[in-house]
């Protein structure tokens, strides 16, 4: 599995599904660097503090899940 497969894998199905529940989606644009380029769909991709929110605790979800992955970055 790639890396950029891992994230995804580890976000939708082991950190993230009650996103989806929500309305929301998360889709995994680029990896690299360290670096995870996410995009939110839906219900959060509207509030900038819904934003943060999320991804700093998908982050260290993630992080705990891909330990090559250092920062999580959500991008319009």
């Amino acid at each position: 599995m790639s890396l950029k497969e891992r994230v995804e894998h580890a976000l939708k199905v082991e950190i993230a599904p009650a996103l989806m529940l929500d309305g929301a989606g998360i889709e995994v644009l680029e990896v690299t660097g360290g670096v995870a380029s996410v995009r939110l769909s839906g219900a959060c991709a509207g509030c900038p503090a819904t934003i943060m929110t999320v991804i700093t605790s998908l982050e260290d979800e993630l992080r705990k899940k891909v330990p090559e992955v250092e920062i999580l970055e959500a991008v319009p």
